[in-house]
């Protein structure tokens, strides 16, 4: 509740001036004068009616509205000289954090408001006019929060993409993406596209430029997702693009060539996935998690043990794909290694040379796989968006589920 200071009343001295004028010819009605005078009474009252100091505060809600903006600050403007008192509470009776303005003439919400709300505000002015309304806030059977990558303050790589996740399904794609601001510098050509009903992306149109700086803010909360689904809150993350660091895996000679900044740092043989059998997709992997042990679980991805699957603790795990594809440590195949392809799609290598690929490489680098038989990577695969053209990616799919 606002209740400031006592303005100090200000006093008009009015001081009344008679002009005595002395006419030459008697009986002569000077007109101009008349019409002067009259004018300057009619003016004088028109600015009396005019003056806004009998009337109630403004309030930029309208008494009886069932579906105002929770996200949006409620004002109250002083139409006199000065605000007396603004109180504002909920239905359960909250009183609502709020600022006035320092010449005291204006206050507002100093909170977002919760949806499904009703709010009774009373405001009085200097002039002792009072303005009373009520009011409620849009209703939402559900709200969605958003979950970002990359976490603010990391440091990536070109190929890195930002990934907005959403706590819901999101009916309104467009409204969605309106909510998403991307900054970078220097200046970078971007778009959407949506990688399932809950989750879009944002691409460059080519890998991103070393030293890059990017920001992403969701503008989230009071944004309807459709569906009854409401934004839940805001969200935002920064980072920045480190080395280009690239790897080249190529099948015809069992190699991965890894580059820094166009340089390569080293050569290391592989074997990939079994011929005609496990063969590892040709195309862009964007590099994920890293770990330096991790159980690996065929039937994760439907193949059980007894049909030829596996269940084995490996080290020096970097994750390429979602569908389980990584470099990883695999000493039971060093003899293959160079020559021949044993692994069920992962990059086969000695346990050193995955120590030593896992502290080289980080998140949002580039693995190039080619000359396999196995298609190419899924750019859906959650790793894989660098396998979409840009005709189709920049294109986007916000109106596929309308």
């Amino acid at each position: 509740m606002f209740n400031p200071r006592s303005f100090t009343r200000r006093l008009l001295a009015l001081t009344t001036v008679t002009a005595v004028a002395i006419a030459a010819v008697a009986c002569t009605i000077d007109s101009a004068a008349e019409d002067h005078d009259g004018q300057q009474q009619e003016q004088t009252e028109e600015t009396t009616q005019d003056k806004p100091k009998d009337k109630a505060p403004e309030i930029s809600v309208k008494d009886g509205a069932t579906d105002v903006d929770p996200s949006e600050p409620v004002t109250v403007t002083s139409q006199g000289e000065g605000l007396e008192e603004v109180t504002m509470v909920n239905e359960s009776g909250y009183v609502v954090e709020e600022k006035l303005s320092d010449d005291g003439m204006e206050w507002s919400t100093d909170e977002v408001l919760g949806y499904n709300r009703t709010y009774t505000l009373t405001a009085v002015d200097e002039n002792g006019k009072e303005k009373d309304i009520t009011f409620s806030t849009m209703e939402a059977s559900a709200t969605a929060d958003v979950a970002l990558s990359p976490t603010p303050g990391s440091e990536v790589g070109v190929g890195q993409v930002i990934a907005v996740r959403f706590g819901a399904y999101v009916n309104d794609r467009e409204a969605a993406e309106e909510a998403i601001k991307v900054e970078t510098s220097p200046e970078v050509e971007g778009a959407f596209y949506w990688v399932n009903g809950q989750e879009v992306r944002w691409r460059p149109q080519y890998y991103w430029e070393p030293g890059t700086e990017v920001s992403v803010k969701v503008d989230l909360y009071g944004t309807d997702l459709g569906g009854g689904v409401m934004g839940g809150s805001d969200a935002e993350t920064n980072f920045t693009i480190g080395d280009r660091v690239v790897s080249i895996v190529d099948n015809a000679t069992k190699t991965m060539k890894v580059y820094r900044n166009q340089k390569l740092l080293r050569e290391i043989p592989v074997s990939l996935g079994r011929d005609g059998q496990w063969d590892t997709p040709n195309g862009r992997y964007i590099i994920g998690d890293e770990h330096e042990q991790l159980l690996m679980d065929s039937s994760t991805f439907g193949l059980a043990k007894e049909d030829g699957g596996y269940e084995t603790l490996v080290d020096y795990a970097t994750q390429m794909s979602y569908s389980g594809i990584y470099v990883h440590a695999a000493p039971w195949s060093v003899w293959a290694q160079g020559n021949t392809n044993t692994s069920h799609g992962c990059i086969n290598v000695t346990t050193e040379a995955a120590a030593w690929f896992q502290d080289v490489v980080k998140r949002g680098d580039i693995v190039r796989v080619k000359n396999t038989n196995g298609g190419t990577l899924n750019p859906l695969d959650g790793l894989g968006d660098w396998n979409m053209s840009w005709k189709q990616w920049s294109k986007g799919n916000a109106d596929e589920n309308q």
